[in-house]
């Protein structure tokens, strides 16, 4: 990289400032989760319904509340009203080892509760308690140094420039319109910075409840549990007997992608007809971390439009969600919203819309030094003989005369053909001036 003037500044130390990480409190009764014990009773048994026979520590499992205190109450409950009775027991394990089974009446009840919603995983948390998590994570806390970016991109070759642009736009948690010609690594600068945002972790529930209404948010596709071994059972339970909250689950913070299938409809709650219960939108599930919506511009619905959604969150930090109700909910935004694209940003928004990101980033075309590290990392990790004097006949040739750009994923494409075509002769996989013209010959397509 280029030497700067900022270089003098002095380097904080090499560390982040962590995150809290507000550990969910474990709960004892019924009061404290938050939720109806009708509500419960309902629970406990569409969860009997799906999967029969289960014992009472079976049970507080799948429902991710503790046996004692809550599940015991709820299942003398269900058996007093003759919805569930006791088919074995085993001497000197307690309760909670006794078989459960759900009987004709409590059969009825299920479908009836079924008809409402057919959700039957870990208990929900709240909103309230969801909005007092994300308060006391924020991932505003968060914050980078100078020496902490250049080891989070010290993979990635980038103008001093840009370099120092990046740093300062990552601790502002708010947005970052990065923009240039394809190829040129903006996805890879935004996920090198989702992996510094992964190294941190938070509390997540599974679920949320409103009023009656089940949201559910951990999603496997978009978080990362913390801890890879502790993978959940099928069902999504954690193991009861923790010193924490069952319901949560802790996660890396998250880094969440969206491209060219985003449409406005996927940035509200997304109801569920059959099942009766909703999902998270994306912003929602990125909630303490980064969402990236990649190739903007090139989504299914306006720039112009898709900027609107996004206008009161940026700035208040707090995000609207309409139930099929009509009712609106008040989430927190919590999200630092990375926006990429190859589109010249007059084409996509006009200045005011503009100005409402607070950092614009322009991730350009490499300079010929910038290029030629770029190719000596690359054939370096594909164990490609690099010679300074074929980088030479390449950019002479095949740029230069043909009025070329450069671009910094062109090194690894070329490398890539080099081996491919190496391997076919048999040959090792060396920059003289036939295999460079082979390589750019099956590469570059004249327009």
């Amino acid at each position: 990289m280029k030497k700067s003037s900022l270089n003098s500044i002095k380097d904080p130390p090499d560390k982040l400032l962590t995150a809290q990480i507000a550990i969910p409190k474990p709960v004892t009764n019924v009061q404290e989760t938050g939720l109806s014990f009708l509500w419960l009773m309902d629970h406990v048994l569409k969860i009997m319904y799906f999967q029969g026979y289960l014992s009472g520590y079976k049970i507080s499992e799948e429902v991710a509340l503790p046996f004692s205190g809550i599940i015991d109450q709820v299942l003398e409950a269900l058996k007093r009203e003759k919805l569930v009775e006791v088919r074995s027991s085993q001497m000197g394990l307690g309760e909670g080892a006794y078989q459960y089974a759900i009987t004709g009446a409590g059969i009825e009840r299920a479908r009836e509760a079924l008809e409402r919603s057919q959700y039957a995983g870990p208990a929900p948390v709240p909103l309230e308690a969801y909005i007092e998590a994300c308060k006391r994570q924020s991932r505003g806390r968060l914050q980078v140094s100078n020496r902490t970016m250049r080891q989070v991109l010290s993979h990635l070759v980038l103008s001093e420039k840009t370099f120092h642009m990046l740093g300062p736009a990552v601790n502002s948690g708010t947005s970052i319109f990065l923009y240039g010609p394809p190829g040129d690594g903006k996805t890879s600068v935004a996920r090198a910075i989702g992996n510094l945002i992964l190294s941190q972790y938070m509390y997540i529930p599974y679920a949320i409840y409103v009023n009656g209404h089940v949201i559910t948010l951990y999603d496997s596709n978009n978080h990362e549990l913390a801890d890879p071994e502790e993978e959940p059972p099928a069902n999504g339970v954690l193991r009861t007997g923790s010193r924490s909250d069952p319901r949560w689950v802790k996660i890396r913070r998250p880094f969440v992608v969206v491209g060219g299938e985003l449409t406005l409809t996927g940035l509200d709650l997304v109801f569920n007809d059959v099942q009766k219960y909703y999902e998270a939108p994306f912003q929602v599930k990125a909630n303490g971390g980064i969402l990236l919506i990649d190739d903007f511009g090139r989504q299914q619905v306006r720039p112009r439009d898709l900027l609107n959604r996004w206008i009161v969150p940026l700035e208040s930090r707090i995000d609207y969600l309409t139930l099929h109700t009509g009712r609106k909910l008040e989430v927190p935004f919590d999200v630092l919203v990375m926006f990429s694209t190859n589109l010249p940003p007059k084409e996509l928004v006009d200045e005011a819309f503009l100005r409402r990101l607070r950092h614009k980033i322009e991730i350009g075309d490499p300079s010929y030094e910038e290029y030629r590290e770029i190719f000596k990392r690359v054939a370096l990790a594909k164990d490609i003989q690099y010679t300074d004097q074929g980088l030479a006949y390449l950019l002479q040739e095949w740029y230069i005369k043909r009025s070329r750009k450069l671009r910094a994923s062109h090194p690894r494409d070329l490398c890539d053909q080099i081996l491919d075509i190496s391997r076919y002769l048999g040959i090792e996989p060396v920059m003289t001036t036939e295999m460079i013209d082979r390589a750019a010959e099956s590469y570059f397509v004249e327009l």
